[in-house]
């Protein structure tokens, strides 16, 4: 069941209304119910997966937290195995025998596991996560373990955010459901705005976007230059748009019932570092690298390398070269079963330690070249060689396949000159990215991606809710008018354009 469907719309209603009916003993019940359901509308044999993962996580955390020592860890590593086994098989077993055959075929050797065929569960990776964020935080006693077990698989299976995040911790969740949620109007509406929102984003935006992109995407070897330019730094909103989106529907959809989940995005093409981008773009993933891999990482390896230097390098270089480029490879791997995601994670660890490598001698040069580093100019700079970045690395990100990827960054400053010229002349060197009604969707992006930025660039000092929320009557209905007549005029309605995270 996708948000931008009419089957959820009325699925949201029924359930909210019900929700509120019923009494509070009862509601952890339909939610429940209803989260099965909402997952089962997909593919309905699969939420026997998420069942026997839950069922381990369930008595393992009872376990985990009744044990010390090595039993203890004993219970943790049974739960992880059985998690990460379980997304490893449905995600990576292909992948992972497509290599190793390739890799015996080097030496001559044509022996290989069968390919088989089925659809990967649809939000395995965030619901792994998010069930091994449990366990471990268990085993670091910072949470106690759930022992009505009806309780524990909503806390896994709850619908707001169960597909695509934000990947909870169980401190932050868990104890709401035991909270009584009095039906508010002020927080109803206030949710329902952001839920409106997201869905803008999606329908408006990031859809409208998509008619270009994968125009040339799917067959970059017709384009070159500034085709290849315009179609990255549109996937680039388009990315954002649509997995903020979905973010944004699933908080507002959890704020109607009551609840409260983790912010998820901070406006990160805001960002004046690779560093502050990690801090702002999916932060319920970034966080949980931070502690669960990276934090872990770079801990042991920094009680291995007792020396001052290691090869005649500090030693916190290296072990943040080491820790950052693992964290950032697995990343990459986690986002999906192709070599393309490697090394998307792989850029973004280099960037990073890179960033880390010439702080000194960057900041020794500003001194020399007398460049004022909190000056407005360079701080906007700072921003446009960010979103570069990300929007290069994004090729990988989005490319079919590796060959592909590699063209495009080998081809996308081709001619540029040429394209420039002709554009001057007559304006046709933008005609091999239109695809519909005479470039209406090219003019409309150009349009709406400076207002989108320019609200992104808004948001920072105020809540535009509340700002709406404080207009006269009149006013407030104006604003809605037009957001409404902007969506039913320029939306994409295609229930069948998933969620690009639903993925992953």
């Amino acid at each position: 069941m996708l948000f931008n469907s009419l089957q959820f719309v009325l699925f949201f209603i029924i359930v909210t209304t019900l929700y509120f009916l019923i009494k509070h003993k009862y509601r952890w019940i339909l939610l429940l119910l209803s989260s099965c359901y909402f997952y089962m509308a997909f593919v309905p044999a699969y939420i026997l997966i998420l069942l026997f993962t839950a069922l381990v996580d369930y008595f393992a955390g009872i376990a985990i937290e009744k044990s010390d020592g090595g039993r203890k860890k004993f219970f943790l590593v049974i739960t992880l195995i059985a998690n990460i086994g379980v997304l490893g098989f449905f995600k990576y077993y292909n992948f992972l025998n497509d290599n190793i055959a390739h890799l015996l075929g080097s030496v001559g050797l044509q022996e290989r596991l069968p390919f088989l065929s089925f659809i990967l569960p649809i939000g395995l990776s965030f619901h792994t996560f998010q069930a091994m964020s449990y366990t471990i935080e268990i085993y670091r006693g910072k949470q106690k373990a759930e022992r009505k077990f009806g309780m524990y698989f909503l806390y896994e299976m709850f619908f707001p955010r169960l597909v695509a995040g934000p990947i909870e911790r169980p401190q932050n969740l868990l104890h709401q459901f035991y909270e009584h949620h009095e039906f508010d109007p002020a927080r109803v509406s206030s949710g329902l705005q952001l839920m409106a929102w997201g869905l803008f984003k999606k329908l408006v935006i990031a859809d409208r976007l998509a008619l270009i992109v994968n125009n040339v995407y799917e067959y970059p070897q017709n384009f070159q230059g500034i085709s290849l330019i315009i179609a990255t730094v549109f996937f680039a909103f388009q990315v954002y748009c649509d997995f903020s989106g979905y973010t944004d529907i699933a908080i507002g959809a959890a704020e109607v019932l009551g609840f409260k989940l983790m912010t998820n995005f901070n406006r990160p093409y805001l960002s004046k570092s690779i560093a502050e981008f990690w801090q702002r773009w999916h932060i319920s993933l970034s966080t949980w690298f931070r502690d669960y891999v990276y934090l872990p990482l770079a801990y042991s390896t920094s009680r291995k390398l007792k020396e001052e230097t290691f090869l005649g390098i500090r030693v916190d270089y290296v072990v943040y070269t080491y820790a950052t480029m693992i964290t950032f490879l697995i990343c990459g791997l986690w986002h999906g079963a192709s070599w393309n995601f490697v090394i998307w994670g792989g850029l973004h660890g280099f960037m990073l330690v890179i960033a880390v490598l010439i702080t000194k001698p960057k900041t020794k040069l500003f001194h020399k070249l007398g460049i004022n580093r909190h000056s407005r100019p360079y701080l906007v700079f700072q921003v446009l060689v960010t979103f570069s970045l990300v929007s290069l690395a994004w090729v990988f990100f989005r490319a079919n396949t590796l060959h592909d990827a590699v063209y495009i960054t080998k081809h996308m400053f081709t001619g540029i000159s040429g394209n420039i010229k002709e554009v001057m002349q007559n304006h046709s060197a933008f005609k091999t990215i239109i695809t519909l009604d005479s470039g209406r969707n090219f003019v409309f992006s150009i349009i709406i991606l400076p207002v989108f930025f320019w609200i992104e660039s808004l948001q920072r000092k105020l809540d535009i809710r509340e700002l709406v929320k404080q207009q006269p009557l009149f006013k407030r209905y104006v604003i809605y008018y037009i957001f409404i007549m902007i969506f039913i005029l320029f939306g994409v309605f295609d229930a069948s354009r998933q969620f690009i995270y639903f993925q992953f």
